[in-house]
């Protein structure tokens, strides 16, 4: 969401921050931290399937008056409501719709951190079997000594093998990037 290269980057991440830091305290007082990022996390998940609902939250053409009653009836319609219900239906109303699912991800990671849980990206060419995915939790666990959440993205480019990103770690055992070293390696050989 947040553009390279632009000072909106930082702006955004820190508009993000600040509601998520403001919702994830009242969600301890009450506690539902777990019920919160469940709600939130659905929210997401409807943001992320469908064009017209990105194009409702990014447009500024739309009045919040207009944003605040679309969301109104897909959190009715989705059964979100509660802290998490009211915290979206007020971005809305502050015209920060732009800024909630970076809001949303700045949350979850707020909850994982919480509870001490060791976030992890991983890139596969193909979606894994469950055998494979035990196998990568298990190995990820082992090196973070520390629960592990996975958000796993699939990208065929990748040809085959794994892109693995947990904290300031990476490590690309991609076919496409093997590929590209051999690639290299014989340009230098000429």
């Amino acid at each position: 969401m947040a553009q390279s290269g632009s000072q909106e980057g930082p702006l955004l991440s820190g508009v993000a921050l600040r509601y998520a830091s403001a919702l994830f305290e009242l969600a301890q007082e009450a506690k539902s931290v777990d019920a919160v990022a469940g709600d939130l996390d659905r929210f997401g998940k409807l943001i992320d399937g469908s064009a017209d609902l990105q194009r409702l939250i990014r447009n500024p053409v739309f009045t919040a008056e207009e944003q605040a009653a679309a969301v109104g009836a897909l959190l009715d319609k989705a059964g979100i409501s509660g802290l998490a219900g009211n915290f979206i239906r007020l971005v809305a109303s502050k015209r920060r719709l732009f800024a909630l699912p970076d809001m949303i991800r700045a949350y979850g990671d707020l909850v994982a951190d919480a509870k001490g849980i060791v976030k992890a990206q991983v890139v596969l060419a193909e979606a894994p079997s469950d055998q494979v995915m035990t196998e990568i939790k298990a190995t990820l666990r082992e090196v973070a000594k520390a629960d592990v959440a996975l958000d796993v993205k699939i990208d065929p480019s990748l040809i085959g093998g794994l892109i693995v990103k947990m904290g300031s770690r990476m490590v690309d055992a991609s076919v496409r990037t093997k590929l590209n070293s051999i690639r290299l390696a014989m340009k230098e050989v000429r």
